[in-house]
């Protein structure tokens, strides 16, 4: 969503016309924010579907909303298509199982599509890992992904992706799409969302406490975020143990970390913390956030930080954000994550670390960011000219780009 929200002031000038078709938001029970709709021009016709309703599907154990509403797209998009013409369907959307329409859409009407795979959709990374460790409804979730995904994309005539290897091994296991247009693309940098959030701080409860010197990371948690988390906490405690006096005036808040509905989520940073010790120094609060709450506690800290997966095919999609709140920033991702050279290409003074080589020096790297943090001597980022590269207009220019490639092909 976010994706096409920010790209939807700059299509017409690439000259594309956009229609948005979305599920009407009372069906929706994630986290709603009617500030989003302030960055969407007025002109932009945007069409909603009905879903089922959820008390009703999670009796059959179905809450996902694009199960509830895969039916009603289907409807409302085949009159759309029948009343007048489209050059092009694009699916950019974590709710993949939408993305089936493509090709029953492509069949009937002739018309391509371009998935977005802003994540991996049928993955095996958690296969084989113990079944605390899986997200909730695994063995259900992994057997759909698998059964749905080739239906999407064998007949897909475009790809984009926030990273090569999500485009690889799609291309490997779907031999009959290696030939067609694909591009990575990372999410665009859009400075207007800091300005709605500033003008709108006062309606957003408050999170952090004044009193104290304030590391935040606002994102999903999971077990796979726990390695370099880790080197977080092992830094804190080591810093406890020399410096305790200043290294006390810190919290490390995690907010947002479960995709389960309020007051549902589990949490998975708090348990690893408490084995350190610091379980003082750290709040989880595992409900998720709107969007321009995000932003305006990014803007309330002192310093903030972003955990990357120990999976080396992961990129944070989240980065702009915390690049363009222009505060101290530390960032521990994979060393083979796509993350770390967008951040030493396009801004200065982010601490940067990468494992799973040289850790020692990685904990040791962390220690003084937090001892600096302590006593307020941080400097903030420094965005560079290349940051322009990773704006909201330029992505969208990308993505036009392979568009047309895509009609070329057609």
């Amino acid at each position: 969503m976010q994706r096409v929200r920010m790209s939807l002031p700059y299509f017409e000038d690439c000259g594309w016309v956009a229609e948005v078709v979305t599920v009407d938001p009372q069906y929706v029970d994630m986290v709603k924010d009617d500030l989003l709709l302030k960055s969407v021009p007025p002109d932009i016709k945007i069409h909603t579907v009905k879903a089922f309703d959820k008390k009703w599907t999670s009796k059959l154990g179905l809450g996902s909303i694009a199960l509830r509403s895969l039916w009603f797209y289907k409807q409302k998009v085949n009159a759309l298509l029948k009343e007048q013409k489209f050059d092009l369907i694009y699916f950019s959307t974590t709710q993949f199982p939408v993305s089936i329409l493509g090709a029953y859409w492509k069949k009937r009407f002739n018309i391509p599509y371009v998935i977005d795979m802003q994540d991996p959709w049928h993955s095996e990374y958690y296969r084989n890992k113990p079944k605390a460790e899986q997200p909730s409804k695994y063995w259900f979730s992994y057997r759909l992904n698998k059964t749905l995904e080739p239906i999407a994309v064998k007949h897909v005539g475009g790809l984009i992706s926030v990273s090569v290897s999500y485009i690889e091994d799609l291309k490997n296991r779907y031999p009959q799409i290696k030939d067609i247009p694909s591009s990575v693309i990372t999410f665009g940098a859009f400075e207007p969302d800091f300005k709605i959030a500033a003008e709108n701080a006062d309606k957003f409860n408050p999170l952090l406490d004044p009193g104290f010197t304030n590391l935040v990371y606002i994102g999903r948690g999971g077990y796979d975020m726990q390695r370099a988390i880790d080197f977080l906490f092992k830094a804190f405690k080591a810093g406890m143990k020399t410096d305790a006096n200043n290294f006390q005036s810190i919290k490390m808040y995690f907010i947002g970390t479960s995709y389960a509905p309020a007051g549902g989520g589990k949490q998975t940073i708090m348990p690893l913390a408490k084995q350190y010790g610091i379980e003082n120094n750290v709040i989880e609060i595992t409900d998720r956030i709107s969007y321009y709450h995000t932003l305006a506690t990014l803007n309330q800290a002192d310093a903030l930080f972003i955990p990357g997966s120990d999976d080396p095919k992961y990129t944070a999609s989240k980065i702009y954000p915390y690049l363009l709140a222009k505060k101290p920033l530390l960032t521990i991702f994979h060393e083979n994550s796509s993350a770390n050279n967008v951040l030493r290409t396009c801004c200065d003074n982010a601490s940067v670390q990468t494992f799973p080589t040289r850790e020692g020096e990685i904990t040791s790297n962390i220690t003084g960011f937090l001892t600096g943090l302590a006593k307020k001597e941080l400097p903030a980022v420094i965005l560079k000219d290349e940051f322009d590269r990773y704006s909201a207009a330029a992505m969208t220019e990308a993505q036009i780009a392979l568009f047309n490639k895509v009609l070329t092909k057609k």
